[in-house]
């Protein structure tokens, strides 16, 4: 019976011990095997690509959804702007990646470029989620209603191809 009853403690133990792991540590786990893959939700061709900022933060707008570029790494400085040929372009360490022609809009300024596919260019916007989510039973919202009690890191992907072969990747 006390074999019984240690072996059960043990269990018991040994099951908080993992379940206060997975809720205080699920999130970096989850981060981590995001390296190694994520699960394709949607994937669709890119009709439109407006930047609105000052070259180094702002927003980037793919198809309608807005892209925050104000929290990025310091060590990737992303610039994007406009060339000397009229074409938007996108620029990180050195190298210069151009999308295409500017569209002509009455919004096109010095804070404000937009751009459309060329013919000929395979570009795809795809939206990525974690295969693993955490539990976030500490999480409350008094103020709005119900709060999520399970999360998992969403990733939003811009793939673009040129006939030439260069090809941007951005996530």
């Amino acid at each position: 019976m006390r074999k019984l009853l240690l072996t059960l403690g043990i269990l018991v133990i040994c099951s908080v011990g993992i379940l206060a792991g997975w809720i205080f540590g699920g999130r970096q786990a989850s981060m981590f095997i995001d390296r190694f893959g994520t699960i394709e939700i949607v994937s669709v061709p890119v009709h439109s690509v407006a930047y609105e900022g000052s070259g180094t933060g702002g927003w980037l707008t793919v198809n309608d959804v807005h892209l925050s570029l104000d929290d990025l790494n310091p060590k990737i400085a992303l610039s994007i702007g406009s060339t000397k040929d009229n074409q938007f372009a996108v620029a990180s360490g050195g190298k210069i990646f151009a999308l295409g022609l500017l569209v002509s809009t009455t919004e096109n300024g010095g804070d404000y470029l937009a751009v459309v596919p060329q013919a000929g260019d395979e570009a795809f916007f795809m939206t990525r989620r974690s295969p693993l989510s955490w539990p976030t039973p500490f999480d409350f919202n008094f103020m709005t209603g119900h709060s999520p009690s399970w999360k998992r890191y969403i990733y939003y992907e811009l793939r673009w191809k040129t006939p030439s072969g260069a090809t941007l990747d951005m996530v």
